[in-house]
């Protein structure tokens, strides 16, 4: 994994670099558990200051205790050189703290501008829309996202980025001078990300104080100047530079220990070719979410299931597992027809499913950590009793293979951390030895190091021959997890290639929703109606000489060019070979006599929007190449609606 550069930290008035928060000595004991112990953080005004460490280490603790949710037991408080003895959220907020979680605290019922202005709804006297609406305007500008809310539409209607906003634009709604981010990037899509990372850049240049936890080593580079790491709820390392780091010097303090490699490889015992066809899935549909759904998976292989937050992947996984109402499509195990109606069926034909949400679907919070272990063989056990004691032996080698306490078995689940939690879930289904298992974010608000021992299951469980499928919003993960990636968008699977020609730009682009490749798309079925002919729009691998064909338009009696929407392809392999390989440097005239035009796109902070081309038939008249690329240039200009460049 390589890290992006750290953002050079603002220059800030001499009186500025004085720490504007000092948490000392902070303490916090909840029953037998002792959270926090002796942690200590420092943040300065108009910086992003990184809270890290693994799961359970004490990271949402110190911030509830900073952000007044939590008291703390032991230590001190200071903000602006003043003692900070905080009561309630309420007094954090007058004090102009407050904490962005990953789960939001919005009122769904309640519009944007009500959400935004809530803690002032309960306060005495008259509101004044007008007044409201015209600061909630002012926020939104100031964040460079006024058009992105709309401030009359109720807050349950919104994406999860969009409800982010309105916690981040509440927060400055109170005028807050340090905001806490809790994991704020877990539901997010990349291009998302990108874009809150534009307001939290805004926001430090603005002159306030960020502290950003994360488990994203990757977004820590990219936006932190400093950071602080928690281990055991102990400081191990305060105010380090984050210039100054390597990945493998915060894993290091995070963990107490060397990593080594995230990502696990085949095991040398591994066939070279992926064993039979273990699922199959054709023309999937469960309205609304999933439209036309199509992919396989062979035993031994892990398939990722790629595309952005809202595009059908988690539905399209509970259809498959009995958790939602088939409309169209078959599915097949090893080769047999099944309609699972629901997910006991699914279980019986050797179909296991790691739900997204840990709380809400994969835990039984009133039961112990043996019961939660238990239930899929409980689902799937004939005959009188329970059963355990077949699955005893199974069990003594998953929990040491997967790092789990056989003492704590009688304990609830919910004492454990986030990372334990996780590792149970994933042990109960391998107890009944599945022949398909579905993962869904599977490492969603884990540490590095839990990461990483998920990564090295997965790798182990399809080395022994299961069909797994992994569903992943983070697309470096499944780059570095799988072999293969099916691309979800809109509820349609849209492209299926091998993980080796992907790039987390190109994932992006495939994955991009139909809506915001419209213009493109729209371009394309301009320039053939305007001068015949077909067009694309592609990915080039110039070294490798491969394409990643992202959308096609073509008149009847067209040019054959070779590429197909969501297809892979060799320059060679296709009827424009010569253009491709002469990129940007007007027509060329190819050996059956038509000529192609092949033009790059660039957005404004100059990311690889892929290539557009242009196929004529042979003797047909040639448009200026000029004037295209102009039209070219026009299209990845930002929207002037939405802001958003394409």
């Amino acid at each position: 994994m390589q890290h992006a550069p750290s953002l050079p930290e603002p220059s800030l008035p001499e009186a500025d670099t004085a720490p504007a928060l000092v948490a000392s000595g902070i303490g916090k004991r909840f029953g037998s558990t002792q959270a926090l112990a002796n942690a200590a953080l420092e943040v300065r005004a108009g910086e992003v200051h990184g809270l890290l460490g693994a799961n359970g280490a004490g990271k949402s603790t110190l911030s509830r205790i900073i952000s007044g949710h939590i008291t703390r037991d032991e230590g001190s408080l200071s903000w602006r050189g003043r003692p900070l003895a905080l009561r309630s959220t309420r007094e954090a907020l007058d004090m102009g703290i407050a904490l962005v979680a990953q789960e939001t605290s919005l009122a769904p019922d309640l519009s944007v501008l009500e959400n935004i202005f809530l803690p002032e709804l309960g306060r005495p006297g008259r509101l004044s829309y007008t007044g409201m609406r015209r600061r909630a305007q002012a926020i939104l500008a100031r964040l460079g996202r006024e058009h992105a809310l709309p401030l009359e539409a109720e807050v349950r209607g919104l994406s999860a980025a969009q409800r982010q906003l309105v916690e981040i634009a509440k927060a400055l709604a109170l005028d807050a001078s340090l905001l806490i981010f809790d994991e704020p990037t877990a539901s997010l899509s990349p291009s998302e990300v990108d874009r809150l990372f534009d307001i939290i850049s805004r926001l430090r240049d603005d002159g306030r104080a960020l502290i950003f936890v994360s488990h994203r080593l990757e977004e820590v580079f990219t936006i932190t100047d400093r950071v602080t790491i928690l281990r055991e709820g102990r400081t191990v390392a305060a105010s380090l530079p984050t210039a100054g780091l390597g990945q493998a010097d915060i894993i290091r303090h995070m963990v107490g220990r060397e990593l080594g490699a995230i990502y696990a490889t085949p095991g040398p015992e591994r066939p070279g070719e992926a064993g039979a066809m273990a699922l199959e899935v054709r023309g999937l549909r469960a309205a609304p979410h999933v439209r036309d759904v199509s992919f396989s998976v062979r035993a031994g292989e892990i398939l990722g299931l790629g595309g952005l937050v809202g595009a059908g992947r988690s539905e399209a996984a509970e259809a498959i597992f009995g958790l939602r109402r088939r409309d169209a499509g078959t599915i097949r195990i090893s080769g047999r027809e099944i309609a699972p109606r629901k997910p006991a069926d699914a279980i019986r034909h050797g179909i296991g499913l790691v739900a997204e949400d840990r709380r809400a679907q994969n835990i039984v919070p009133d039961l112990t950590v043996r019961e939660n272990l238990m239930l899929a063989h409980i689902g799937r056990h004939r005959g009188f009793g329970l059963g355990y004691g077949k699955r005893r032996a199974r069990l003594a080698e998953l929990l040491e293979k997967l790092g789990l306490p056989p003492n704590r078995l009688d304990a609830s689940l919910l004492t454990f951390s986030g990372g334990m939690q996780q590792k149970v879930i994933i042990a109960r289904w391998l107890l009944i030895d599945p022949a398909v298992l579905i993962l869904d974010e599977p490492t969603k608000g884990v540490d590095i190091g839990t990461r990483s021992a998920i990564y090295r299951i997965l790798r182990e469980i399809a080395d022994a021959g299961v069909a797994v499928v992994v569903i992943s919003s983070d697309f470096e993960e499944l780059l570095g997890v799988t072999e293969r990636v099916v691309v979800m968008s809109d509820g349609i699977s849209i492209a299926d290639l091998p993980t080796a020609m992907l790039t987390e730009e190109k994932l992006t682009l495939l994955a991009a929703p139909r809506s915001s490749a419209g213009r493109t798309l729209a371009a394309l079925e301009a320039l053939v109606a305007e001068h015949g002919g077909s067009a694309f729009w592609a990915l080039l691998e110039p070294g490798a000489e491969e394409l990643i064909c992202l959308g096609h338009v073509a008149l009847p009696g067209a040019p054959d060019t070779g590429l197909s929407p969501g297809a892979a392809a060799h320059y060679a392999d296709t009827g424009i070979p010569a253009a491709l390989r002469a990129a940007a440097e007007g027509f060329v005239t190819e050996p059956g006599g038509h000529t192609s035009l092949v033009l790059p796109m660039r957005n404004a902070r100059g990311h690889d929007l892929g290539h557009i081309g242009l196929t004529l038939p042979a003797g047909a008249p040639l448009p200026d190449a000029a004037e295209l690329r102009a039209r070219m240039e026009a299209l990845t200009a930002p929207d002037p609606v939405s802001g958003d460049a394409p």
